[in-house]
């Protein structure tokens, strides 16, 4: 198991394996008290206005990260 710092990953892309899609930059992780990463919270949508949120945010469990690579994190989110 490779240790990493979590600043890591929000310098890479996270794209759908299932679809190809980008899923948004990581906006939080979910921890639990072992201090291992449970979920990462990408941020919805863009921004109207560039100013308010729009679209929700979404959760991906850390067991559908499949990959971290040097750019992206690739994971297989069916319902995204």
């Amino acid at each position: 198991m490779r240790v990493f710092k979590v600043s890591e990953l929000t310098r890479r892309q996270f794209i759908n394996v299932l679809d190809g899609r980008r899923l948004g930059p990581i906006k939080d992780v979910h921890v639990d008290e072992k201090g291992m990463i449970t979920a990462v919270v990408l941020r919805g949508g863009k921004k109207l206005l560039g100013i308010f949120p729009w679209g929700k945010d979404v959760v991906i469990p850390w067991s559908q990260v499949k990959k971290i690579g040097v750019d992206a994190v690739l994971v297989e989110a069916e319902e995204v």
